[in-house]
């Protein structure tokens, strides 16, 4: 884990300390990865790796893939077998769907904050907790937090 991961993760978790908030986020965020993925899959990039054409989806999972090593290289491993199932779950979901499953995500994330938590979400003060989110729910699966 780099020096920048425990306290990362640790700045996230203060921000989710009450189990109804986890809770809420362990449904809002993986709804709102599939939300996001799935719209992003439905914009072209127009160029091609090997004849197969990339996507703002691919642009985003490799982004974010590319900070997560740079943060924990564990947890970035780990994180591989999540996304690509959520990325092909976004792909297959009629965009009447997505639009859903984002703000049913939102709704938890926000229920989460201001009916458990009691406290505005950590992103809001530091934009990179939007992709800490997902690693944090890793970090915790794999007991690493």
């Amino acid at each position: 884990m780099s020096a920048a991961a425990p306290d990362l993760l640790r700045q996230y978790a203060s921000f989710h300390r009450t189990p109804g908030n986890r809770a809420c986020h362990w449904v809002g965020i993986p709804l709102i990865m599939v939300a996001l993925l799935g719209f992003l899959a439905r914009l072209p990039l127009g160029i091609a790796v090997a004849g197969v054409p990339l996507t703002a989806a691919e642009g985003l999972v490799v982004g974010a893939l590319l900070y997560y090593l740079r943060v924990d290289l564990v947890l970035a491993l780990l994180m591989v077998p999540i996304i690509v199932p959520i990325d092909a779950l976004g792909r297959w979901v009629p965009v009447w769907g997505l639009a859903a499953s984002f703000v049913v995500g939102w709704t938890f994330q926000l229920v989460g904050h201001s009916v458990y938590e009691k406290k505005s979400p950590a992103f809001l003060g530091n934009l990179v907790h939007l992709l800490i989110g997902p690693l944090f729910l890793v970090a915790k699966a794999a007991r690493r937090v």
